[in-house]
Protein backbone atom coordinates (compact mmCIF):
# COMPACT_ATOMS: atom_id res chain seq x y z
CA UNK A 1 0.00 0.00 0.00
CA UNK A 2 2.97 2.51 0.56
CA UNK A 3 4.71 1.68 -2.36
CA UNK A 4 1.50 1.89 -4.75
CA UNK A 5 0.51 5.34 -2.83
CA UNK A 6 4.00 6.74 -3.58
CA UNK A 7 4.54 5.07 -7.20
CA UNK A 8 1.04 5.70 -8.38
CA UNK A 9 -0.95 2.53 -10.59
CA UNK A 10 -0.92 2.32 -14.10
CA UNK A 11 -4.72 1.06 -15.90
CA UNK A 12 -5.23 -1.29 -18.13
CA UNK A 13 -8.65 0.05 -18.27
CA UNK A 14 -8.88 3.46 -17.10
CA UNK A 15 -12.41 2.82 -16.88
CA UNK A 16 -12.60 1.07 -14.03
CA UNK A 17 -14.76 1.27 -10.83
CA UNK A 18 -16.18 4.28 -9.98
CA UNK A 19 -14.68 7.62 -11.48
CA UNK A 20 -10.99 8.66 -10.55
CA UNK A 21 -11.06 12.43 -9.57
CA UNK A 22 -8.98 15.35 -11.11
CA UNK A 23 -8.70 18.48 -9.86
CA UNK A 24 -10.83 20.06 -6.95
CA UNK A 25 -10.21 19.81 -2.53
CA UNK A 26 -8.78 16.69 -1.09
CA UNK A 27 -7.50 13.73 -2.24
CA UNK A 28 -7.22 14.48 -6.47
CA UNK A 29 -6.15 12.81 -9.28
CA UNK A 30 -6.23 9.12 -7.40
CA UNK A 31 -8.40 6.21 -7.76
CA UNK A 32 -10.13 4.26 -5.23
CA UNK A 33 -8.47 1.01 -4.37
CA UNK A 34 -9.67 -2.19 -2.46
CA UNK A 35 -6.17 -4.02 -0.94
CA UNK A 36 -6.70 -6.83 1.00
CA UNK A 37 -10.05 -5.83 2.14
CA UNK A 38 -8.87 -2.00 2.75
CA UNK A 39 -9.75 0.95 0.26
CA UNK A 40 -6.86 3.55 -0.26
CA UNK A 41 -6.97 6.18 -2.55
CA UNK A 42 -3.76 5.62 -5.55
CA UNK A 43 -2.56 8.27 -7.82
CA UNK A 44 -3.60 7.54 -11.30
CA UNK A 45 -3.19 11.05 -13.50
CA UNK A 46 0.19 12.04 -11.83
CA UNK A 47 3.52 12.43 -13.98
CA UNK A 48 4.94 9.37 -11.53
CA UNK A 49 1.92 7.38 -11.69
CA UNK A 50 2.45 7.22 -15.93
CA UNK A 51 5.85 5.53 -15.00
CA UNK A 52 4.69 3.80 -12.04
CA UNK A 53 5.97 -0.10 -12.65
CA UNK A 54 2.58 -1.23 -11.33
CA UNK A 55 -0.18 -1.88 -13.68
CA UNK A 56 -3.81 -2.94 -12.88
CA UNK A 57 -4.75 -5.02 -15.43
CA UNK A 58 -8.45 -5.48 -17.09
CA UNK A 59 -10.50 -6.80 -14.13
CA UNK A 60 -12.14 -10.35 -14.23
CA UNK A 61 -15.24 -11.54 -14.41
CA UNK A 62 -15.87 -11.24 -10.47
CA UNK A 63 -14.23 -7.27 -10.56
CA UNK A 64 -10.81 -8.09 -9.51
CA UNK A 65 -7.92 -7.18 -11.08
CA UNK A 66 -4.23 -8.57 -11.20
CA UNK A 67 -1.64 -6.19 -9.97
CA UNK A 68 1.73 -6.20 -11.84
CA UNK A 69 5.21 -5.38 -11.66
CA UNK A 70 7.69 -5.62 -13.89
CA UNK A 71 5.32 -8.60 -15.37
CA UNK A 72 5.18 -10.62 -12.31
CA UNK A 73 1.95 -10.70 -10.45
CA UNK A 74 1.96 -9.44 -6.65
CA UNK A 75 -1.41 -9.19 -6.09
CA UNK A 76 -4.91 -8.75 -6.40
CA UNK A 77 -6.69 -5.73 -5.91
CA UNK A 78 -10.50 -4.44 -6.69
CA UNK A 79 -12.18 -1.13 -7.47
CA UNK A 80 -14.89 0.38 -5.73
CA UNK A 81 -18.02 1.05 -7.74
CA UNK A 82 -19.59 4.38 -8.51
CA UNK A 83 -22.25 4.78 -5.64
CA UNK A 84 -26.32 4.63 -6.44
CA UNK A 85 -26.16 8.41 -5.34
CA UNK A 86 -24.08 9.46 -8.11
CA UNK A 87 -27.29 8.62 -10.21
CA UNK A 88 -29.41 10.90 -8.36
CA UNK A 89 -30.25 14.88 -8.83
CA UNK A 90 -31.66 17.71 -7.16
CA UNK A 91 -34.91 19.09 -7.99
CA UNK A 92 -32.97 22.00 -9.49
CA UNK A 93 -31.39 19.47 -11.50
CA UNK A 94 -27.86 19.73 -9.71
CA UNK A 95 -26.46 16.24 -9.56
CA UNK A 96 -25.57 14.89 -6.44
CA UNK A 97 -21.98 14.08 -7.63
CA UNK A 98 -21.45 17.85 -7.98
CA UNK A 99 -22.59 18.33 -4.32
CA UNK A 100 -20.76 15.53 -2.26
CA UNK A 101 -18.73 12.35 -3.61
CA UNK A 102 -17.71 9.33 -2.55
CA UNK A 103 -14.18 8.53 -0.77
CA UNK A 104 -12.23 5.47 -0.05
CA UNK A 105 -15.65 2.72 0.60
CA UNK A 106 -17.47 4.42 2.65
CA UNK A 107 -17.40 8.25 3.60
CA UNK A 108 -19.25 11.42 2.05
CA UNK A 109 -16.99 14.00 1.57
CA UNK A 110 -17.75 17.91 0.15
CA UNK A 111 -16.52 20.48 -0.15
CA UNK A 112 -18.93 23.24 1.21
CA UNK A 113 -17.47 26.33 -0.21
CA UNK A 114 -15.45 25.62 -3.31
CA UNK A 115 -13.37 28.88 -3.07
CA UNK A 116 -10.64 30.27 -1.00
CA UNK A 117 -9.82 33.83 -0.44
CA UNK A 118 -6.21 33.30 -1.68
CA UNK A 119 -6.55 30.66 -4.20
CA UNK A 120 -6.66 33.18 -7.45
CA UNK A 121 -3.40 35.02 -5.81
CA UNK A 122 -0.51 32.61 -6.53
CA UNK A 123 1.76 34.95 -4.54
CA UNK A 124 -0.86 33.72 -1.51
CA UNK A 125 -2.24 30.64 -2.35
CA UNK A 126 -1.08 27.18 -1.17
CA UNK A 127 1.28 25.69 -4.37
CA UNK A 128 -0.34 22.50 -3.79
CA UNK A 129 -4.16 23.39 -4.40
CA UNK A 130 -6.45 22.19 -6.99
CA UNK A 131 -9.57 23.77 -5.19
CA UNK A 132 -10.47 25.77 -8.32
CA UNK A 133 -10.07 23.29 -11.09
CA UNK A 134 -13.15 20.88 -10.37
CA UNK A 135 -15.27 23.95 -10.24
CA UNK A 136 -14.02 25.54 -13.34
CA UNK A 137 -14.33 22.53 -14.84
CA UNK A 138 -18.39 22.25 -13.92
CA UNK A 139 -17.98 18.81 -11.95
CA UNK A 140 -18.68 21.04 -8.58
CA UNK A 141 -20.70 24.37 -7.63
CA UNK A 142 -19.40 27.03 -5.74
CA UNK A 143 -21.46 26.96 -2.68
CA UNK A 144 -23.31 23.83 -1.57
CA UNK A 145 -26.49 25.05 0.74
CA UNK A 146 -27.19 23.37 3.84
CA UNK A 147 -30.56 21.60 2.42
CA UNK A 148 -28.55 20.44 -0.87
CA UNK A 149 -26.02 18.35 1.88
CA UNK A 150 -28.56 17.12 4.17
CA UNK A 151 -30.86 15.85 0.66
CA UNK A 152 -27.81 14.10 -0.82
CA UNK A 153 -26.33 12.93 2.69
CA UNK A 154 -29.77 11.25 3.66
CA UNK A 155 -29.44 9.19 0.38
CA UNK A 156 -25.78 8.19 0.22
CA UNK A 157 -26.24 6.93 4.12
CA UNK A 158 -30.13 5.17 2.50
CA UNK A 159 -29.01 4.00 -0.81
CA UNK A 160 -25.05 3.12 -0.09
CA UNK A 161 -24.38 2.64 3.09
CA UNK A 162 -22.46 5.28 3.99
CA UNK A 163 -21.07 5.41 7.59
CA UNK A 164 -19.39 9.17 8.19
CA UNK A 165 -18.97 12.61 6.85
CA UNK A 166 -16.20 14.72 5.98
CA UNK A 167 -17.32 18.82 5.11
CA UNK A 168 -14.14 21.17 4.50
CA UNK A 169 -13.99 24.65 2.57
CA UNK A 170 -12.61 26.60 1.12
CA UNK A 171 -11.52 29.97 3.66
CA UNK A 172 -13.46 32.70 3.24
CA UNK A 173 -12.67 35.22 5.18
CA UNK A 174 -9.47 35.94 7.89
CA UNK A 175 -11.96 35.92 11.26
CA UNK A 176 -13.63 32.45 11.11
CA UNK A 177 -11.82 30.64 8.23
CA UNK A 178 -14.72 28.90 7.58
CA UNK A 179 -16.46 27.98 10.90
CA UNK A 180 -19.68 29.32 10.52
CA UNK A 181 -20.58 27.74 7.23
CA UNK A 182 -19.25 24.23 8.72
CA UNK A 183 -22.15 25.04 11.69
CA UNK A 184 -24.83 25.79 9.02
CA UNK A 185 -24.17 22.91 7.08
CA UNK A 186 -23.51 19.97 9.68
CA UNK A 187 -26.55 21.25 11.40
CA UNK A 188 -28.82 20.89 8.09
CA UNK A 189 -27.07 17.16 8.03
CA UNK A 190 -27.63 15.84 11.24
CA UNK A 191 -31.53 17.29 11.50
CA UNK A 192 -31.93 15.08 8.44
CA UNK A 193 -29.94 11.66 8.91
CA UNK A 194 -27.59 10.52 11.81
CA UNK A 195 -24.20 10.77 10.37
CA UNK A 196 -20.91 11.22 12.03
CA UNK A 197 -19.21 14.51 10.62
CA UNK A 198 -15.70 15.94 10.59
CA UNK A 199 -15.64 19.60 9.91
CA UNK A 200 -12.07 20.65 8.47
CA UNK A 201 -10.95 24.56 8.55
CA UNK A 202 -7.96 26.59 9.25
CA UNK A 203 -8.03 28.08 13.11
CA UNK A 204 -11.00 30.19 13.47
CA UNK A 205 -9.59 33.83 15.14
CA UNK A 206 -11.83 32.60 18.50
CA UNK A 207 -11.90 29.83 20.11
CA UNK A 208 -15.55 30.37 20.86
CA UNK A 209 -16.43 28.36 17.34
CA UNK A 210 -14.85 25.09 18.65
CA UNK A 211 -17.99 24.99 20.63
CA UNK A 212 -20.79 26.45 18.15
CA UNK A 213 -19.31 23.76 15.81
CA UNK A 214 -19.94 21.26 18.44
CA UNK A 215 -23.33 22.37 19.08
CA UNK A 216 -23.92 22.08 15.52
CA UNK A 217 -23.43 18.39 15.10
CA UNK A 218 -19.47 17.80 13.90
CA UNK A 219 -18.52 15.20 15.99
CA UNK A 220 -14.52 15.82 15.02
CA UNK A 221 -12.35 18.35 13.49
CA UNK A 222 -9.16 18.58 11.17
CA UNK A 223 -7.32 21.94 11.17
CA UNK A 224 -4.64 20.93 8.88
CA UNK A 225 -0.60 22.27 9.19
CA UNK A 226 0.38 20.22 5.76
CA UNK A 227 3.91 21.73 6.38
CA UNK A 228 6.20 22.07 9.25
CA UNK A 229 8.99 24.67 8.80
CA UNK A 230 8.46 28.11 8.93
CA UNK A 231 10.61 28.96 5.69
CA UNK A 232 8.84 25.75 4.14
CA UNK A 233 5.88 27.41 5.02
CA UNK A 234 6.21 30.54 3.44
CA UNK A 235 7.35 29.24 0.33
CA UNK A 236 4.95 26.37 -0.28
CA UNK A 237 1.95 27.98 1.12
CA UNK A 238 2.37 31.57 1.83
CA UNK A 239 -1.12 32.76 2.80
CA UNK A 240 -1.86 30.43 4.98
CA UNK A 241 1.37 30.89 6.58
CA UNK A 242 0.44 34.15 8.01
CA UNK A 243 -1.65 31.86 10.69
CA UNK A 244 1.47 30.58 12.76
CA UNK A 245 2.42 27.62 13.56
CA UNK A 246 2.02 28.60 17.11
CA UNK A 247 -1.53 29.57 16.68
CA UNK A 248 -2.50 26.28 15.59
CA UNK A 249 -1.08 24.62 18.42
CA UNK A 250 -3.21 27.15 20.73
CA UNK A 251 -6.27 26.16 18.50
CA UNK A 252 -5.23 22.40 18.68
CA UNK A 253 -5.15 22.51 22.66
CA UNK A 254 -8.61 24.50 22.97
CA UNK A 255 -10.32 22.42 20.49
CA UNK A 256 -9.26 19.39 22.28
CA UNK A 257 -10.72 20.78 25.30
CA UNK A 258 -14.08 20.83 23.01
CA UNK A 259 -14.09 17.72 21.13
CA UNK A 260 -12.01 15.18 23.53
CA UNK A 261 -8.19 13.26 22.98
CA UNK A 262 -8.11 11.93 19.52
CA UNK A 263 -11.25 13.60 17.99
CA UNK A 264 -8.69 16.22 16.61
CA UNK A 265 -6.60 15.73 13.96
CA UNK A 266 -4.45 17.75 11.11
CA UNK A 267 -2.68 16.32 7.81
CA UNK A 268 1.24 16.67 7.53
CA UNK A 269 2.29 16.33 4.12
CA UNK A 270 5.72 14.44 3.77
CA UNK A 271 8.01 14.83 1.11
CA UNK A 272 7.23 18.48 0.65
CA UNK A 273 10.99 19.37 1.99
CA UNK A 274 10.35 18.61 6.36
CA UNK A 275 12.97 16.10 7.49
CA UNK A 276 11.91 12.94 8.99
CA UNK A 277 12.76 13.76 12.34
CA UNK A 278 10.94 16.82 12.23
CA UNK A 279 7.82 15.37 11.15
CA UNK A 280 8.34 12.40 13.86
CA UNK A 281 8.97 15.27 16.68
CA UNK A 282 5.56 17.44 15.54
CA UNK A 283 3.78 14.36 15.70
CA UNK A 284 5.18 13.60 19.11
CA UNK A 285 4.31 17.06 20.06
CA UNK A 286 0.67 16.45 18.67
CA UNK A 287 0.10 13.49 20.39
CA UNK A 288 1.25 14.89 23.49
CA UNK A 289 -1.67 17.28 23.28
CA UNK A 290 -4.33 14.72 21.91
CA UNK A 291 -4.54 15.44 18.47
CA UNK A 292 -4.09 12.64 15.45
CA UNK A 293 -1.67 13.31 13.68
CA UNK A 294 -2.59 12.28 9.92
CA UNK A 295 0.61 11.30 7.77
CA UNK A 296 -0.01 11.30 4.31
CA UNK A 297 2.29 11.14 1.27
CA UNK A 298 2.30 14.32 -0.93
CA UNK A 299 0.38 13.55 -4.35
CA UNK A 300 1.29 16.35 -6.95
CA UNK A 301 -1.57 17.69 -8.96
CA UNK A 302 -1.70 18.38 -12.25
CA UNK A 303 -2.00 22.16 -13.22
CA UNK A 304 -0.64 23.24 -10.07
CA UNK A 305 2.77 25.03 -9.25
CA UNK A 306 3.83 22.04 -7.95
CA UNK A 307 2.87 19.65 -10.00
CA UNK A 308 6.17 18.26 -11.06
CA UNK A 309 7.34 17.97 -7.63
CA UNK A 310 8.40 14.32 -6.70
CA UNK A 311 6.06 12.06 -4.67
CA UNK A 312 8.01 10.65 -1.30
CA UNK A 313 10.13 7.63 -1.40
CA UNK A 314 8.02 5.16 -0.74
CA UNK A 315 11.15 4.13 2.13
CA UNK A 316 10.72 7.49 3.29
CA UNK A 317 6.74 7.08 4.00
CA UNK A 318 7.68 3.68 5.75
CA UNK A 319 10.46 5.46 7.88
CA UNK A 320 7.73 7.70 8.99
CA UNK A 321 4.59 5.63 9.16
CA UNK A 322 5.88 2.40 11.25
CA UNK A 323 7.31 4.51 14.37
CA UNK A 324 4.52 6.79 14.15
CA UNK A 325 1.71 3.52 14.14
CA UNK A 326 3.48 2.59 17.23
CA UNK A 327 3.72 6.29 19.07
CA UNK A 328 0.09 6.27 18.05
CA UNK A 329 -0.51 2.35 20.07
CA UNK A 330 1.37 3.72 22.59
CA UNK A 331 -0.67 7.18 23.43
CA UNK A 332 -3.86 4.35 22.37
CA UNK A 333 -4.79 6.93 20.09
CA UNK A 334 -5.89 4.81 16.93
CA UNK A 335 -7.71 5.49 13.70
CA UNK A 336 -10.60 3.30 14.47
CA UNK A 337 -11.62 4.89 17.40
CA UNK A 338 -11.86 8.64 16.00
CA UNK A 339 -15.93 8.98 15.07
CA UNK A 340 -15.71 10.64 11.66
CA UNK A 341 -13.24 11.83 8.97
CA UNK A 342 -10.06 11.33 7.04
CA UNK A 343 -7.77 9.55 9.84
CA UNK A 344 -10.74 7.57 10.68
CA UNK A 345 -11.14 6.27 6.64
CA UNK A 346 -7.35 6.50 5.92
CA UNK A 347 -6.99 5.91 2.85
CA UNK A 348 -5.14 8.63 1.96
CA UNK A 349 -2.01 7.13 3.55
CA UNK A 350 -1.12 3.52 4.70
CA UNK A 351 -0.85 4.37 8.57
CA UNK A 352 -3.13 2.93 10.06
CA UNK A 353 -1.53 -0.80 8.75
CA UNK A 354 1.22 0.26 10.83
CA UNK A 355 -0.91 0.68 14.07
CA UNK A 356 -0.76 -2.32 16.72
Amino acid sequence: MTQLQSFGLRLADPNVGAASRRGGAGPSDHKAVTVDGRTIMVPVHTAAAWSSPFVAEASDASGASALMRGGIRVGRIEFPKAPRFYALQTFDGIPYSHIATLHGADVLATTVLQTCIRYENRKKSCQFCAIGQSLAAGRTIARKTPEQLAEVARAAVLLDGVKHMVMTTGTPNATDRGAEILCDSAFAVKAAVDLPIQGQCEPPGDDVWFARMKASGIDALGMHLEVIAPELRARIMPGKAKVPVGRYFEAFAAAVGVFGRNQVSTYLLAGLGDTRDSILSTCDKLISIGVFPFVVPFVPISGTPLEDHLPPDPAFMRSILEPLGAMLTVADMRSRDIKAGCGKCGACSSLSTFER
